[in-house]
């Protein structure tokens, strides 16, 4: 499973998923720009020593990818009707979020409607939080595949000291 967050703005959120990613085994798509430094101090805070145990790869071409890949791939997007517990979920599967401040481009929803996906929410009510929203679309799936691989998610490392740069990959 992979959690693809799109030009992310906020470093607390990506630090928490992060966290999400690191105890379900899931990898992490960021998608630039950023709107912050992957050296950010409350960016690996928020993620701790997390950020040791997930593959972590940038990107600068979203669209480019989900046009050529085999993979399976969801947008979650408060504007789709669709609910995410309409999917079923395969363990390759790609989770696409929205940046916190401008959501997806309306591009992604004119090419892909059928891919969009929503968590249901009051009527009137402002949007759940991006790290709160990716960690429920990911147990939802991997609730389905039965929790699979639960023994082949290593262990947490005790590092004090973190460094993030070992951890990303960059592709252009």
């Amino acid at each position: 499973m992979k959690i693809i967050l799109y030009q992310p703005q906020i470093p607390q959120n990506t630090g928490n998923v992060v966290r999400t990613c690191s105890v379900t085994g899931a990898d992490l798509m960021l998608v630039a720009p950023l709107g912050f430094s992957v050296n950010d101090r409350w960016l690996k805070r928020a993620g701790l020593d997390y950020w040791l145990n997930v593959n972590v790869e940038i990107v600068e071409d979203l669209e480019s990818l989900l046009a050529h890949t085999e993979h399976n791939f969801y947008f979650f997007s408060s504007k789709a009707s669709k609910l995410y517990t309409d999917v079923s979920y395969e363990s390759q599967d790609w989770l696409i979020f929205g940046s916190e401040t401008s959501g997806l481009p309306d591009h992604f929803a004119a090419k892909w409607p059928e891919r969009f996906v929503t968590l249901p929410m009051k009527e009137g009510a402002r949007c759940l939080n991006l790290a709160n929203t990716a960690s429920i679309a990911l147990y939802e799936a991997w609730r389905q595949l039965d929790f699979g691989d639960l023994q082949k998610i290593p262990n947490h490392p005790t590092k004090a000291r973190l460094s993030l740069e070992p951890c990303l990959k960059i592709t252009s």
